[in-house]
């Protein structure tokens, strides 16, 4: 995003001046909503003479005289004329009309008195429609398949010329390739284009999805992030519009539908003119969000006046108003037909977006054109193929490297020759010094590695934020790192690295191979994994602190609220081989020996009972040999994966995850029997217009008796920011248990109040209520207490102040607001139990980046 923030303020100049200074301004709205209506065409008639609406519906211009025509016209609505003369009286107030359709009569009128949805006939509309929404649908029927042309193109916009800029003209070579927005008629420039062609398939019994790509082309930006994570953000992103279902996923956000069954609660509905759409009388329906700040549409719904109500054409936008971070302006548009039997069909569907992410900078353009034909409702030989594809896309080996006589013969609507141009204008762009560093440089900070050759890199060094960081133990640690990719073996694959404490003067080290039964493109996370792994770690272990989102060695994590003075050494050798299969289960086998070696911070003390006199005797190391067992599912998952991590990008689909491990006294010097559980279950929950919440639920059991380092330690965030799954007012190693329940809830509320509250909703903020907690118990056998003299270590505590959750939960509550300058969230967080315990934070202040539409 910063890359594309460059190029967007590279001063860029055109001017033009008028001598006469006549001005023409006014307001657009939408007659139907009242909405304001933005990037309308403004326009003397027979003149150049212009503007285009800004987002607010406000436009303004001067012309040379008023004794001309002024001429309205947007994509969608009737073409508005309005003769200039002395007499004129600015500022006009324009009210534009559905365009395109010829009016068959007016027969409904909508009423302008207070809005009312009891015997409002648009509303009893409405709910015929919702009732009857998927009578005629193709998915009713035991099988279809459709062809799919896809494309997807991102530009920088209003984008002028180079030529009157000092520094510009050593871009002078973009100006060739600029267009003209569909939206606005602003300049344009292409920064990526994408194509896809392909067929759906879609089965009833039993019901599946699938995607056969037949051929994928990408150009331009993309190249400076992987293309699976970047597909996936992408499909994410810009998702098919299913307006027949209660909610519409789009740019990661559930917007409610105007035929969700909430849609008379949501929406007002307004009955307008009916009109003729390609040969059949249609009742325009308008609906309307009553709060224009929540996570809804306006536009325009044509259905057929008989009693199908079959709907021809949707057209919608988001509200000017709406509680959503850097869209300046959205329109959707879909065009059904329905089969001889009545069957819905969609033919073609557009999504055209204008974002800005600062103020003062030209923002970015994005179109995205689907067009679907041949519907077939008959299985050939491929449909079973594609249909039993274990995964939900089936791509053909040859689908990135096709002719492009493939593309002109296959191509439902052509591509203009600036779309098609893209990879061609970033050659030029990268070779000026200026962008190329500038670009890599980017690269770099997106990503967190360095590669060391510019073309297919074998190997990476990094992660940079893990350079230098802090802990008690180690005081300032320094470390290196590096890592393989495919292009340099596409099945073998290595990573470590090395790090020094200035403070304890000790090495520390990681290094570990993988081999991958699968081919991968770039790194050996890529999905499905299939592999086998050998690690060897010798390094320091944070008790109580388990970095599960993050890197432990994380610079920005070095400033903590507490003093992480519960650090020793591990030395911990492991063999793991894992197997994910497409229907998102996988498991992973693990074979440990795994050494805990006390520190001064953290000591292993046993005490004895000699000549009826306690004695300590301390433990330099505990040695565990473990096999693990993990199993984990997680339907419908996708996510985006860097060189190191996966993200989720879809966490409203449930994950599961089972862990069994064993210890083995004996085996390899391993010190204690050992077994322990784990089970998780995480997901978010949709309410619609109603924000959603995150949920996390844990559950573990230690089934022997065994030292405190094998004993489960709730996970402490020390430090001021705010992460998942960990407890931000407790201390490392606080409590200790060998079972316990525990569950993490954030509701994000996407401004369900704010939104309703004048001022204060300018400012686009939105709520979140987050509650964490845990019951727990450790058992009499685990306790060190007399009755188990010698077999126990005794536990870190100064003055032997043991803690216990005993009797009721440790629980914590955050009040918070995000959304602050569009990037920040800010939490008030407060413990409500065990606040009478010695050295702990009772509440404070967490903050987080959290960048979000």
């Amino acid at each position: 995003m910063l890359l594309l923030l460059f190029i967007a303020c590279i001063p860029l100049a055109s001017s033009a001046q008028t001598e006469n200074r006549k001005r023409i301004y006014g307001k657009i709205k939408d007659k139907a909503t009242n909405e304001s209506l933005p990037y309308a065409s403004v326009r003397i008639r027979k003149t150049t003479q212009g503007c285009s609406s800004d987002n607010y519906g406000y436009f303004s211009f001067f012309a040379q005289s008023l004794s001309d025509t002024l001429v309205i016209s947007s994509i969608g609505y009737k073409e508005v004329r309005i003769p200039l003369n002395s007499k004129t009286r600015f500022p006009l107030n324009v009210k534009m009309e559905p365009e395109n359709y010829e009016l068959a009569g007016v027969t409904i009128k909508p009423k302008r008195e207070k809005y009312r949805k009891k015997d409002n006939p648009a509303v009893i509309l409405v709910k015929k429609i919702t009732e009857q929404r998927n009578d005629n649908s193709p998915e009713q029927k035991p099988f279809y398949t459709r062809n799919r042309h896809e494309k997807l193109n991102i530009a920088l916009n209003n984008f002028s010329s180079a030529k009157e800029s000092h520094f510009g003209k050593k871009f002078s070579f973009l100006d060739q390739y600029i267009d003209t927005s569909l939206v606005s008629g602003k300049p344009i420039l292409y920064i990526s284009a994408r194509e896809l062609i392909g067929s759906d398939y879609h089965s009833s019994d039993p019901k599946r999805k699938r995607q056969h790509v037949k051929a994928r082309k990408r150009n331009g930006i993309d190249d400076m992030v992987s293309a699976e994570s970047l597909e996936a953000i992408y499909q994410e992103t810009f998702k098919d519009i299913d307006i027949f279902q209660d909610n519409v996923s789009l740019f990661g956000n559930k917007f409610v539908s105007p035929l969700s069954k909430l849609g008379p609660t949501f929406y007002k509905y307004y009955l307008m003119d009916t009109v003729d759409v390609e040969g059949e009388r249609c009742y325009d329906l308008a609906f309307v969000p009553f709060n224009s700040e929540s996570f809804g549409f306006t536009g325009h719904i044509y259905v057929t006046a008989d009693s199908t109500y079959f709907i021809k054409l949707v057209q919608m936008n988001v509200p000017h108003d709406i509680n959503m971070n850097f869209i300046e302006y959205m329109n959707i548009k879909q065009h059904f037909d329905r089969l001889p039997d009545g069957t819905r069909i969609l033919n073609n569907e557009s999504l055209v977006a204008e974002f800005k992410v600062l103020d003062g900078v030209n923002g970015f353009y994005a179109h995205r054109q689907v067009e679907y034909r041949d519907y077939k409702f008959e299985k050939d030989s491929m449909a079973e193929v594609v249909l039993n594809f274990p995964g939900e896309i089936y791509e053909d080996d040859l689908a990135t490297r096709r002719t492009q006589e493939y593309w002109t013969d296959n191509r439902i609507v052509e591509t203009t020759g600036k779309e098609q141009s893209v990879d061609k204008m970033m050659q030029e762009l990268r070779n000026n010094p200026v962008y190329y560093w500038l670009e890599k440089g980017l690269t770099f900070l997106f990503t967190g590695w360095i590669p060391i050759r510019e073309h297919e890199p074998p190997v990476f060094y990094g992660p940079v934020n893990t350079t230098i960081s802090h802990n008690e133990l180690e005081g300032y640690r320094l470390r290196t790192g590096a890592m393989t990719s495919a292009y340099l073996n596409p099945h073998i694959f290595a990573t470590g690295y090395l790090a020094y404490g200035l403070k304890d003067k000790k090495f520390k080290y990681m290094g570990e191979v993988e081999y991958s039964f699968k081919k991968k493109k770039e790194h050996p996370n890529e999905f499905p994994i299939h592999s086998v792994k050998m690690r060897y770690e010798n390094d320091v272990y944070q008790y109580g602190q388990n970095y599960l989102h993050t890197n432990k060695d994380n610079i920005f994590l070095s400033i903590k609220r507490k003093s992480d003075n519960k650090i020793g050494y591990i030395k911990n050798a492991e063999f793991t081989y894992t197997r994910e299969f497409y229907n998102h289960f996988s498991y992973e086998l693990t074979l440990r020996n795994r050494k805990s070696i006390a520190s001064h911070l953290v000591p292993f003390e046993q005490v004895e009972v000699i000549d009826n006199e306690p004695q300590s005797r301390f433990i330099k190391e505990l040695t565990q040999s473990e096999a693990e067992i993990k199993l984990r599912w997680a339907p419908k998952e996708k996510f985006t994966q860097t060189k190191w991590n996966r993200y989720r990008v879809q966490p409203e689909h449930p994950v599961f995850t089972l862990t069994h491990t064993a210890g083995f006294k004996g085996v390899l010097g391993s010190d204690y029997n050992y077994q322990h559980t784990e089970f998780s279950f995480e997901k978010r929950f949709w309410f619609s217009a109603f924000g959603y919440t995150d949920c996390i639920i844990k559950a573990g059991k230690v089934w022997n008796q065994v030292p405190f380092p094998l004993l489960i330690m709730p996970n402490a965030n020390l430090s001021y920011t705010i992460q998942k799954e960990s407890y931000d007012l407790m201390n490392a190693m606080e409590f200790f248990n060998d079972e316990y329940f525990s569950w993490d809830l954030t509701y994000y509320m996407n401004g369900l109040i704010f939104n309703r509250i004048p001022l204060i909703r300018k400012l686009n903020w939105r709520e979140v209520i987050s509650c964490r907690g845990m019951y727990g118990r450790l058992s009499e056998r685990n306790r060190p207490d007399p009755d188990n003299t010698g077999a126990l270590y005794k536990f870190p505590y100064e003055n032997d102040e043991y803690h216990y959750l005993e009797g009721k939960p440790y629980v914590e509550i955050g009040i918070g607001i995000e959304n602050i300058f569009r990037i920040l969230r800010i939490d008030y967080v407060r413990r409500l139990t065990y606040r009478d315990l010695p050295g702990i934070d009772k509440e404070g202040i967490r903050i987080q980046l959290h960048i979000q539409f």
